[in-house]
Parts: structure tokens; C-alpha cells; sequence
């Protein structure tokens, strides 16, 4: 599931030229960032978030 969602963000990020994704503003509802930063926490920041939990939570069960 995990390669699946990520394969539908990515090629839905790829529909989107630079100027698109790293110009602040350029779409309205992104306020005063650009799109490519929602990009950015939708996928690595999200991804490294979650490894880290991960990480915790087999330590407390290895604890336990």
C-alpha cells in the first residue's frame, strides 16, 4: 500500500511544472508558500516522521 500511495504522489507531483511547484503564491489556496512544500511534508517529511515512530515504538516492544 505503502509503494502504491507513494507512486500515485509522485506521478501527481510530476503533472506539475517548476514554476508550479516552486514559485510562492502561485496557486491561491497555498497562502503565502509554494506547492512544491506541501509536496515536501506529504511525502519525505511524512515518511521520516513516521520511520521514527516506528523506530520507538520496536524499542518499547523490545523493552517490554
Amino acid at each position: 500500500m505503502l509503494n502504491e500511495s507513494h507512486s500515485e504522489v509522485v506521478n501527481l507531483i510530476e503533472t506539475f511544472s517548476n514554476e508550479e511547484l516552486f514559485t510562492k503564491k502561485y496557486f491561491p489556496w497555498t497562502g503565502t508558500t509554494n506547492l512544491g512544500s506541501y509536496c515536501v511534508s506529504a511525502t519525505s517529511s511524512h515518511y521520516d516522521w513516521a520511520m521514527k515512530k516506528i523506530k520507538m515504538h520496536m524499542k518499547n516492544i523490545k523493552n517490554n
